[in-house]
């Protein structure tokens, strides 16, 4: 296949090195991904302990089933 010098595979533009158009900073946005990420993990604990299916987790370094009755859900937040 023959393209253009420049061109990716799917006809756009290949990005110049040190150039990007939306450029992501992960460590100046690490808190607000990580509330994030604890909010998803929040409401995820809570569908699993509403529909009474356990989780599963790893503690000293083996599975351990947690059943739905002890799933541990933090409400204070969930606004956050």
């Amino acid at each position: 296949m023959n393209k253009p010098k420049g061109q990716s595979s799917n006809g756009r533009g290949a990005p110049q090195q040190g150039e990007s158009p939306h450029r992501i900073h992960l460590v100046k946005q690490a808190d607000e991904i990580e509330r994030i990420f604890r909010k998803a993990v929040r409401h995820e604990l809570s569908i699993h302990k509403r529909l009474g299916n356990p989780i599963a987790t790893w503690k000293d370094g083996k599975v351990v089933i947690i059943p739905p009755e002890e799933i541990p859900v933090d409400d204070s937040n969930e606004t956050a």
